[in-house]
Formats: C-alpha cells, sequence, structure tokens
C-alpha cells in the first residue's frame, strides 16, 4: 500500500478500514504509531496483535485503558520473549523488557497471568520481572512461576516462604524440580500445622526429585496416621529409611499393605517387621468387627482390643473401660471427650495407661476432634504433654 493512502485511512478512514490497515504488516512504522492512540479499542485491538508493530506503540499500548487491547498485546510479546536474549538491537530489547515490566504489573489478573506463563521456564527472563510475579497476591500468576522458574534460587524461595505467602504458593513450590532438603524443611515446617496446606505435603511427597530428611520424614510420619492423602506417597517414596517404613505399616490403609510389602528396598529384617506389623493390624481390624457386635467395653490389659474398640468408634464402651482403667467417674470421663479439648483427652488415654498412638486415635475416632486440632505422638510414639500438665488438665474436670 502507498504511504499517501495509508496515511489518508489511518487519519480518515472508518473503523472498518483502519482496523484492517492495523493489521498489515508491511506500514511504515509511524502509521502503526499513529492507530495506537486511535479512538477505537478495536483498532487499537488489532495493532496490539500486530507483531510489526513498534516497541514505543506497545509501550503505549502497555498503558491502554482497555482490557482487551493489553491482553492482546502480552499475547504478542509472550509469543516473543523467548527470542528476547537473540535481539541485538539493545533499544528493541530494552523497550520490550519495559512493555513486559509494565504488563507484569497490569491490574488485570489475566494480563499478568499470560505474562507469566510467558517467562516461567525461560532461563534468561528478566529477573526482577519473575521476582514481582513470584510474589503476586493471585495464585494463577504466581503459581507457575514458583513451580517452574529456574531464575528463582533457593535463597528467593525461602524468603517467600518465610513471608507468610498466598494459599496455594508452598504447593506450587513443593511441585518444583530438585527440591534439596533445606527448601523442603523450610516448605513442611510452613505447612505441616495447617490443615490447609495438606496438598502441600502431598505435593511435596509425591515429588520425586524433592530430598526430604529422615528428621523431616519422621514429623510428617507424626500427622500421618490422620492424614489418609499423605499415606500413598509416602509408601511409593524411594529409598524411605527402614524405621519410616515400620512406623508406615502400622497405620496405612488397608489397601496399601501389598504395596508396602512389594517395595524392592526392603531388607530381609525389615521385610519381616513389616509382614508382622500387617499381621497384627489385620488382627485388629479383625477384632474391631468383633467389638462392634460386643455390648461390653474392652477388657482390662487388652490393648488391641481398647485398638478395635476406638478405631470403630465405640464411644460409650471406650468411656467404660477409661472410667475404669483411669479410675475416673464415667460422667467425667464422658464430659471429657465432649469437650473437644486436645489435652484433655490426651491427658485421660494417658491416665488409663493407653499409648499415645492409641491417644491420636482416641481423639479422632471417639472424641471427634478434628486431625489439625489433635495432639500428635513426639518422636512417633511420645506423649507431648508433661505428667503435670496432663495431672492439671484431669483436674479441670475432676475439680
Amino acid at each position: 500500500m502507498q504511504y499517501e493512502e495509508a496515511k489518508r485511512l489511518a487519519a480518515a478512514g472508518n473503523e472498518s478500514e483502519r482496523s484492517s490497515l492495523a493489521r498489515r504488516q508491511d506500514l511504515r512504522p509511524e502509521i502503526l504509531y499513529f492507530l495506537a492512540e486511535d479512538k477505537s479499542a478495536v483498532v487499537r485491538r488489532a495493532i496490539a496483535g500486530n507483531e510489526a508493530t513498534p516497541r514505543q506503540a506497545d509501550l503505549l499500548l502497555a498503558r491502554d485503558r482497555d482490557d482487551g487491547v493489553r491482553e492482546l498485546l502480552a499475547q504478542k510479546i509472550a509469543r516473543l520473549a523467548p527470542d528476547l536474549s537473540q535481539e541485538t538491537r539493545t533499544q528493541i530489547r530494552d523497550l520490550t523488557i519495559e512493555v513486559l515490566e509494565t504488563l507484569a504489573r497490569d491490574q488485570a489478573v489475566k494480563v499478568r497471568r499470560i505474562v507469566a506463563e510467558a517467562l516461567k521456564d525461560l532461563t534468561d527472563a528478566p529477573h526482577q520481572i519473575i521476582q514481582d510475579l513470584a510474589r503476586d497476591l493471585e495464585i494463577k500468576v504466581a503459581g507457575p512461576v514458583l513451580q517452574f522458574s529456574p531464575i528463582l534460587t533457593d535463597e528467593d524461595l525461602l524468603e517467600i516462604i518465610s513471608s507468610g505467602p498466598i494459599r496455594g504458593a508452598l504447593t506450587a513450590i513443593a511441585k518444583r524440580r530438585r527440591i534439596g532438603d533445606r527448601l523442603a524443611d523450610a516448605i513442611v515446617t510452613a505447612a505441616i500445622e495447617v490443615p490447609e496446606e495438606t496438598d502441600t505435603i502431598t505435593g511435596l511427597l509425591s515429588n520425586q526429585s524433592a530430598q526430604i530428611r529422615e528428621e523431616t520424614l519422621d514429623l510428617i510420619l507424626d500427622k500421618a496416621p490422620a492424614v489418609e492423602a499423605w499415606q500413598e506417597p509416602l509408601v511409593k517414596r524411594p529409598l524411605l529409611p527402614m524405621n519410616a517404613l515400620k512406623r508406615l505399616a502400622e497405620f496405612v490403609s488397608t489397601s496399601l499393605f501389598d504395596l508396602l510389602q512389594a517395595r524392592p528396598d526392603l531388607d530381609k529384617a525389615t521385610a519381616k517387621a513389616v509382614a508382622k506389623l500387617v499381621k497384627k493390624r489385620l488382627a485388629a481390624e479383625a477384632r474391631e468387627r468383633a467389638v462392634g457386635e460386643s455390648a461390653g467395653p474392652p477388657p482390662p490389659g487388652d490393648a488391641e482390643a481398647m485398638s478395635a474398640a476406638i478405631g470403630a468408634g465405640k464411644a460409650d464402651q471406650v468411656a467404660l473401660a477409661l472410667a475404669r482403667d483411669a479410675a475416673v467417674n464415667h460422667v467425667v470421663v464422658k464430659k471429657i471427650l465432649a469437650s473437644m479439648s486436645a489435652k484433655a483427652v490426651t491427658a485421660l488415654a494417658w491416665k488409663a495407661k493407653l499409648s499415645m498412638r492409641q491417644a491420636l486415635q482416641l481423639q479422632l475416632k471417639v472424641a471427634g476432634i478434628p486431625p489439625h486440632q489433635a495432639l500428635n505422638p513426639r518422636g512417633g510414639t511420645d506423649y507431648p504433654l508433661t505428667e503435670r500438665e496432663m495431672e492439671w488438665q484431669l483436674e479441670l474436670f475432676v475439680g
């Protein structure tokens, strides 16, 4: 098209003519820049999507009042971003980065998300833009960068974790490739006590490239009996310590027994111990079914029968046994079990000489305490409260 004709249409053509003109690749840059200030959003959208549009005009369009213009511009710049490092013209490269910076701060989530998706995998993406996107208040924007960007260092991620990130950020970080043990420690510490972050631990356990120290794994195992979603990824994790495998055998669902026993890394001694624990669990489940048909409390000193009654949620039978074994009035026992106090229920279990693992199940199955509020064993087996603390808890009810 002749320059004079293009100039005439840009200034005096109707919207359809100006829009068609804005999509052309063979116009002089000044014509395209002129159209970037057109009164019609339809025309400006056409300019925003045109790869021939000069970057100076793109920078103008990055601040356009129309969301659709900025979205189309973001999509175009996203297509160009992978070639940014190969751009030999310094001015064009700098202007493109300025456009990206502007779009990364856009008020529209969709625009910022387009930029995040475009930059998430790039090894040479502008560092400050990645930092800003990783701290975005919308997980749709921050998530892809947190999970995939190679620009983010462990120090960056540790700082983000320590700052109290938005919901979903920990889960995104937990899915990154090659997570070191220091980062895994920080993820677990931030997520383990927060019920809304259950998926974070699930994601970390499912991440085969994540390095999780044995001490950190123990923290997860302490909570895992009450969180079924963690059990299968725990069973499937490679190179688990033998102690962890034995602990898993004590609480994983029956459907995971075969998977646990079939692990190729089990040595003979551990395989034998796991098989013994599985057999014990199956016997306990049989007792649990039998308890369901019994009206009386479990016999004194029969730990397996007591565990079966607790597991079956037989509140009346368990309450009778607790009153008998703890030498506490049956009415007081009922009040404690109905109190929703994890500490009081734990203290009652201790008084009745139950194991701490039984105490955990008592909280969950009989007292109805939510998993995130329950007291967990310390070190997998020990009571987390001192004897004086537990005596005091009981005194609150006994009077």
